[in-house]
């Protein structure tokens, strides 16, 4: 999995902008003007839209920050889990309570045998 790099100058070369009407409630000037921003992000193909604002600037600068927080996210690697054994007493316990849910059933049975 790629490394995939975050710095905002390098992020706006690597992202293509398209611009389009917003949908939704908000009248004619929502309408008429190309304030929403789409980007894609064209090394990982990670695509982003932000439509909240009247400004198309604020909305370019919140997709931005959309896509570096994704591209963040994709860079995370989890760290692997190391196995643990359990103890003795967790295997003790957890043995006792299969015993007593057998008992359980055991008695179940004799029951039912036991109606006609």
């Amino acid at each position: 999995m790629p490394l995939y790099n975050t710095d905002p100058e390098i992020l706006l070369r690597e992202v293509q902008f398209h611009p389009f009407r917003g949908k939704g409630p908000g009248g004619q000037h929502r309408n008429k003007v190309e304030s929403a921003v789409r980007l894609i992000h064209l090394p990982s193909g990670i695509k982003v839209v932000a439509s909240e604002h009247r400004l198309q600037g604020r909305n370019r600068d919140l997709a931005l920050h959309r896509l570096r927080q994704k591209l963040i996210g994709l860079n995370h690697t989890a760290k692997p889990r190391i196995p643990t054994r359990p103890s003795r007493a967790s295997r003790a316990k957890r043995m006792e309570q299969k015993r007593r849910h057998a008992r359980k059933k055991a008695l179940r049975r004799i029951v039912d045998g036991a109606c006609p």
